[in-house]
């Protein structure tokens, strides 16, 4: 089909891409081809997800903001999922803070497939204990969990995008006095630190080598602030901050101020 714009050929470029980074293992390897295709869901008959069959309802579960922004953004982002996929029956629950919740929008699933997605960038509570209990209490519907969106390459070059937009320029690379902070809203759950430093170090050669030094928003250490304050004192006054986020919301915004 023609491509009547750059934003359609980004897309299209972007979702091949996906593909064909899901068949390849994180050390370069190409999987097996039984392990690329999804698993049949726990108690779905054996032709739930078969081919020619009617696809499973995407359910994205989204964190919830008292941010106006965020919800614009994640409503952004359903209708883009939606004009990639056409015919495919894609719906929004959130964890908190924001309608519909995600046992309201289970409710709405009653006897349907579903797979869930949750739209954040890390192993955490919601990812390990919140969204395994809501559909836990929601037996009327099959349901399958999606892994959190992060880390991964494609997250990474969305960083670097935003960088350059920021003012990043490749001849930063050399700069012994330039370097990144990866800010990310943080969790106690070290599995979610071990995530955004995979994604720091994943950043980090992406950028040449430029040293990016992961911090948090909120619960653990280091602060933004802190990170910041510890490159200066190494003598690198050049700092980008990366903001980490999948929406406008506090605790970006509170990134952004520091």
């Amino acid at each position: 089909m023609p491509l009547d714009s750059t934003a359609q050929l980004l897309t299209r470029v972007t979702a091949q891409l996906a593909t064909q980074l899901s068949l390849v293992s994180r050390n370069g390897t190409r999987r097996p081809m039984d392990r690329t295709r999804p698993p049949a869901a726990a108690g779905a008959p054996p032709s739930a997800y078969a081919p020619g069959g009617a696809p499973p309802t995407l359910l994205l579960a989204a964190h919830g903001s008292r941010d106006p922004r965020a919800l614009r953004t994640v409503l952004a982002l359903l209708d883009r999922v939606r004009d990639l996929r056409p015919g495919l029956d894609v719906r929004l629950g959130h964890f908190e803070l924001n309608r519909p919740l995600l046992p309201a929008a289970l409710d709405g699933l009653r006897g349907a497939d579903a797979v869930l997605v949750p739209l954040l960038l890390g192993r955490g509570h919601h990812v390990k204990r919140d969204l395994p209990a809501a559909a836990a209490a929601a037996p009327f519907v099959r349901t399958r969990i999606a892994a959190p969106l992060g880390p991964h390459p494609l997250l990474v070059e969305a960083l670097y995008g935003r960088l350059v937009e920021a003012g990043w320029d490749a001849a930063e690379q050399g700069d012994r006095h330039t370097a990144v902070v990866l800010a990310a809203a943080g969790s106690r759950d070290p599995d979610s630190a071990q995530d955004t430093r995979r994604t720091a170090r994943m950043l980090q050669e992406r950028l040449g080598g430029v040293p990016v030094v992961p911090a948090y928003a909120s619960a653990t250490t280091p602060t933004v602030p802190a990170a910041l304050r510890r490159l200066a004192a190494r003598g690198r006054h050049r700092t980008f901050v990366a903001s980490y986020f999948t929406a406008p919301g506090r605790l970006a915004s509170a990134a952004a101020g520091a």
